[in-house]
């Protein structure tokens, strides 16, 4: 990538969104600051070189807007950061199913809508990066949250998909998987007015669980976006980034427990093809 790359950032009012603007500014990059009310970011534009704008990623034609003008004004959009997103904590047979659809308006559809939108210039150029923050419960779920994860399940299996369709383009997927990091995401989170008393000891002790933690997370948001940044401009760029040492350790698990549970079914598995001679 060159020296000063244009990143348009999802969410920038509060959170990851910030302290990835905030980071790139003070790096000497480009920034396309975006959030539904600019003027929570409007302190941002005198940290560098930057392009404030209102966004609702929900909008699909506002996401192509803001990449017109990301373009008009610095020529290109070099990288991504899909970043907007929202939570609600629920078990799922307690989830409002407008607070579901909700979820993947937001966290899935608003994701989709902004690659749609940076693509054709990124594919002119033959060069970019588009970087989708999932979470770690985008690769293992958790109680309370199956919706969440649910979305970022599906952002997951999205960015696996663009990625193969992509690279020969000369255009990277990053996914990066935080763990618990001290934003305001547990604390803003929606959560089901009305439990049921049979999930208390799973997504009930898990809701508490997330509000007690507010400002406690062992995760850094600053440290995570000056991470996220060194990753995009390395020579070789990870498909998948872990952040925070809860993430790591849950996706190594995670993978020990589906290798052997895989290998002791294996037979089962490869024993219902055709016989070869019949392929």
């Amino acid at each position: 990538m060159s020296t000063q790359n244009t990143w348009l950032v999802t969410g920038c009012s509060t959170g990851f969104g910030r302290h990835i603007a905030t980071h790139l500014l003070k790096q000497g990059e480009r920034v396309v600051v975006t959030a539904r009310k600019t003027e929570q970011v409007r302190d941002l534009a005198s940290l560098g070189q930057s392009l404030v704008l209102p966004l609702d990623v929900t909008d699909a034609e506002q996401a192509k807007a803001v990449v017109a003008e990301a373009e008009r004004v610095f020529g290109r959009v070099d990288v991504l950061v899909n970043n907007a997103g929202i939570g609600y904590f629920a078990a799922v047979e307690e989830t409002d199913p407008q607070a579901a659809r909700r979820l993947f308006d937001v966290n899935f559809f608003g994701t989709s809508h902004m690659i749609q939108a940076v693509l054709p210039g990124m594919r002119q150029r033959r060069q970019g990066m588009i970087v989708n923050l999932t979470s770690i419960g985008g690769l293992a779920g958790f109680p309370a949250v199956g919706y969440y994860c649910a979305s970022k399940f599906a952002v997951e299996g999205l960015s696996e998909t663009l990625r193969a369709e992509l690279e020969p383009l000369g255009i990277g997927v990053m996914t990066v998987e935080p763990s618990a990091f001290r934003t305001q995401w547990a604390g803003s989170s929606g959560e089901v007015p009305e439990p049921i008393a049979d999930y208390e000891v799973t997504a009930g002790k898990a809701r508490r669980a997330y509000h007690a933690s507010v400002g406690k997370q062992e995760g850094d948001p600053a440290r995570a976006a000056a991470a996220i940044h060194t990753a995009v401009t390395s020579p070789q760029p990870p498909h998948r980034l872990l952040l925070g040492n809860r993430a790591f350790d849950v996706a190594m698990a995670k993978l020990s427990a589906m290798r052997t549970e895989f290998s002791v079914w294996e037979a089962t598995a490869r024993g219902v093809d055709f016989p070869a001679s019949q392929v």
